[in-house]
């Protein structure tokens, strides 16, 4: 059985770029585990930027999305006031697109945990003072 879990930008540019920092520990954690990771366009946009410094890398990356190594939720202009919202009650941190973007997505999805390099996912709270469990500790 797979365990659905939300994947932000940072796990993802370390296990596609061999001179990231978390490459090596990224890839011992994810070896053997059956995850079903989901993550945004958002996300998507950031990694590919991010590893725009190798051709090779961002082909790899888009081509392990093609076969469904990472499921995409889809953000529509419904969920926009939802992005908003976010935005505005983590001005102080701040909370970027693609993080407001995954808040979505656990929302929509019901998804409670998360794979991300970033403290932040451990101040964001969902509705009802839920938080993400990052299940990768950096």
């Amino acid at each position: 059985m797979l365990n659905t879990i939300l994947v932000d930008a940072g796990p993802l540019i370390a296990l596609f770029d061999r001179d990231d920092n978390y490459h090596n520990r990224i890839k011992s954690f994810l070896k053997g585990k059956n995850f079903r990771f989901v993550t945004t366009t958002a996300v998507l946009t950031e990694v590919s930027y991010m590893l725009n410094f190798n051709i090779r890398a961002q082909i790899d990356f888009f081509e392990w999305v093609l076969c469904r190594g990472i499921l995409l939720e889809e953000i529509r202009q419904e969920d926009i006031p939802r992005i908003i919202g976010w935005t505005k009650k983590y001005q102080n941190v701040p909370m970027d697109f693609a993080d407001a973007t995954l808040m979505v997505a656990a929302e929509k999805k019901g998804i409670r945990s998360i794979i991300s390099l970033d403290s932040d996912f451990g101040i964001y709270r969902l509705p009802g003072k839920v938080m993400l469990e990052n299940i990768f500790s950096p």
